[in-house]
């Protein structure tokens, strides 16, 4: 049995870090929850601004945790990075810049780009792709400030200031972007929440019907659904207090302790 707040959705978009998880652990019931929203018989996907993993690298993480996945229903900002890398680019096999984790390279490479860090061709790069990684470094901050200095276009998987995890808020994609926007004074172009293509996404892949975004951030989550014309709902387990969540505008059209009691309709 489904919340009232749940219910009159066909369809449910949900976020993962701060939403379904923290760190490495499932929030509250999230099995649970997942369970009940496919025995109604709703869509799911998950939609997600995290560039550090794979698609398969989430779905795995899911199975892990005790809930049901498959590739189909995972939409990556890597994976829409890709698409519009090899839409404006790939087949001119164009340089780039990139910095990021090892599944975003292979992101970009799949798109047809070369990626000439470190190489004396980044000061011909075409695009600078900036997107969080634990492994971030000076010298990636330099080629792709030379390189944005040179003409190359600035993109970004996501402007997430932080994500949430077991130690509280660790720096977001949002944090390297910053620095390389005040080395070059250029800003950069927005891929993942809360542009509305990621939901747009989900949504051709989910078919006809009400959808309901669930997330735990208001500036990406909450108005990426706005954007992309469908309702939104807060839950509090990643990075908004409830004053937060009650105070924003637009307003989610519901809000809870966690996605087990939004979706069932029960604490934990």
């Amino acid at each position: 049995m489904l919340s009232p707040a749940v219910a009159p959705y066909d369809h449910v978009l949900l976020d993962l870090d701060g939403c379904v998880w923290v760190g490495d652990e499932p929030t509250p019931r999230a099995a649970e929850a997942l369970s009940a929203l496919r025995a109604a018989g709703r869509g799911i996907a998950f939609v997600t601004n995290d560039g550090r993993h794979s698609g398969e690298d989430f779905v795995r993480k899911l199975w892990r945790l005790g809930m049901q996945a498959s590739a189909e229903e995972v939409v990556t900002v890597g994976g829409a990075l890709q698409f519009l890398l090899a839409e404006r680019h790939g087949a001119q096999r164009a340089p780039a810049v990139v910095i990021g984790s090892e599944s975003i390279h292979r992101h970009v490479e799949a798109s047809g780009m070369r990626i000439v860090n470190g190489t004396d061709f980044v000061s011909r790069a075409a695009v600078a792709v900036v997107s969080g990684h634990e492994r971030f470094d000076f010298a990636e901050l330099r080629d792709a400030t030379t390189a944005v200095l040179r003409g190359a276009t600035l993109i970004a998987t996501s402007r997430d200031p932080t994500y949430p995890t077991a130690d509280g808020l660790w720096p977001g994609t949002g944090a390297l972007v910053a620095a390389v926007e005040t080395a070059t004074g250029q800003r950069a172009h927005t891929i993942g929440k809360p542009e509305a293509g990621l939901v747009h996404a989900a949504l051709d892949r989910l078919g006809p019907g009400r959808a309901l975004f669930i997330g735990d951030r208001l500036d990406t989550d909450l108005a990426a659904a706005h954007n992309a014309g469908i309702d939104g709902a807060v839950v509090l387990t990643g990075s908004t207090t409830r004053q937060e969540a009650e105070a924003a505008d637009p307003s989610p059209v519901a809000i809870a302790a966690n996605l087990a009691e939004l979706v069932l309709g029960t604490s934990p």
